[in-house]
């Protein structure tokens, strides 16, 4: 018997095995490919990162500037800002997302949350949305982000889950969208990670996978919250959070891990 299964935990109807990124390491992160592979290798959850460009269009992107994950230094110019959050979506848009990949993905453009909704929506996948804020939007983030899914997914019977490792984005969300589940995101525990966690009503706890063992994992569902990890991607890693009864995998290794 696991742990989970001796808790009276509310109903979870997400799948356990989630891609990161769309498909961890193996096509351009955020990106449309990404969701493809990652879905041609079984799986039917993903998580993703999404902030705000300058005129309030949720985009995929993990980092806080463009130049790691598209040809921004060529197009836009070394004399312009290079943070995300900085651009309207029109020069978002014009990006390429996937060059620095590989050759295969060069013009992948960067998506919006609301091709990615329409891709999970008509495919009947499930989504975990990373609110990832430009520095100094946190709490805006969290609203506009909620306030899109809330429509995206409306009438749906599965919405998206929400996390954030920033409290005042989850706050945001909360305010706006208390009906989508949230989680909060951490890499360390933190002094009252557990208190801030019901104090902004999340469904779950995601943790860097080395932080869970048999005490923590009975804390946090103790308290109601579900356990998920990241970035998982060794077996004898994935074996332990099984055996220790925690809910969500987040891996990069799609290729490794069978999510059936």
């Amino acid at each position: 018997m696991t742990a989970s299964s001796t808790l009276d935990l509310p109903t979870w109807p997400y799948p356990r095995w989630v891609a990161h990124r769309g498909a961890g390491k193996l096509a351009p992160e955020n990106t449309l490919a990404a969701f493809r592979l990652g879905a041609s290798h079984g799986y039917r959850m993903f998580e993703c990162d999404v902030k705000l460009s300058s005129d309030g269009v949720p985009f995929l992107m993990h980092d806080a500037t463009l130049q790691r994950t598209t040809n921004a230094r060529a197009k836009i110019g070394q004399g312009h800002s290079a943070v995300g959050g900085d651009h309207a979506w029109g020069v978002l848009s014009q990006l390429d997302a996937g060059s620095w990949h590989s050759r295969a993905y060069a013009g992948e453009p960067l998506a919006t949350l609301g091709a990615v909704a329409a891709y999970c929506l008509r495919n009947g996948y499930f989504l975990n949305i990373e609110i990832k804020p430009t520095p100094g939007t946190e709490r805006h983030t969290g609203e506009v982000v909620a306030q899109h899914a809330a429509r995206l997914w409306a009438g749906q019977a599965v919405p998206p889950l929400l996390t954030s490792f920033n409290p005042e984005a989850l706050e945001g969300a909360q305010a706006t969208a208390p009906a989508l589940p949230r989680g909060l995101l951490l890499d360390t525990l933190w002094t009252g990670w557990l208190e801030t966690a019901l104090r902004l009503e999340c469904q779950a706890i995601v943790c860097n996978h080395a932080l869970w063992d048999r005490s923590t994992v009975t804390q946090a569902q103790s308290a109601g919250f579900r356990t998920l990890s990241y970035t998982v991607n060794d077996d004898w890693a994935a074996q332990r959070l099984i055996d220790l009864g925690t809910d969500g995998i987040i891996t990069d290794r799609v290729d490794l891990f069978s999510p059936s």
